[in-house]
């Protein structure tokens, strides 16, 4: 199993926050377009975690969500290279960890979170995963 963070702006025209995964209980993660995240995404496999993730003005790790379905390309682009892959509602943390929290920690300091701020779709090492859970139950 691997582990990944997605970023998701949570309001806004076209926001999409935890709550509502949650009440939808799973939805196609589309819109990504960066290449870096579109490999991150062709890398996604069936049963992978994944962290939600609240930019804007949260800027916290605030659930999880599984892989459902493999990589596909996404039904409402022309582009075949625009890959999606459905996800479901898992749980929300505890406590949300936001990022300045994560700042703080000098072993997170390489994460990709930390270094390419703009980048949508992560992996996230199994270290850095289990200490945002433990993080996360404060």
């Amino acid at each position: 199993m691997n582990y990944w963070l997605a970023k998701q702006e949570p309001s806004g025209p076209r926001g999409y926050n935890i709550l509502q995964l949650q009440k939808d209980k799973k939805t196609m993660w589309d819109g990504v377009h960066n290449n870096l995240a579109l490999k991150h995404i062709r890398n996604m496999k069936k049963g992978d975690l994944i962290f939600f993730y609240h930019t804007g003005d949260e800027r916290q790790v605030v659930g999880i969500m599984s892989v459902i379905s493999n990589p596909y390309p996404n039904p409402e682009e022309e582009n075949k290279r625009f890959v999606v892959v459905d996800v479901k509602f898992k749980k929300l943390l505890k406590t949300p960890v936001t990022l300045d929290t994560i700042k703080k920690q000098k072993k997170f300091k390489d994460w990709e979170l930390l270094r390419i701020s703009r980048l949508s779709v992560m992996p996230v090492p199994k270290i850095i995963w289990d200490n945002i859970i433990k993080m996360s139950q404060k």
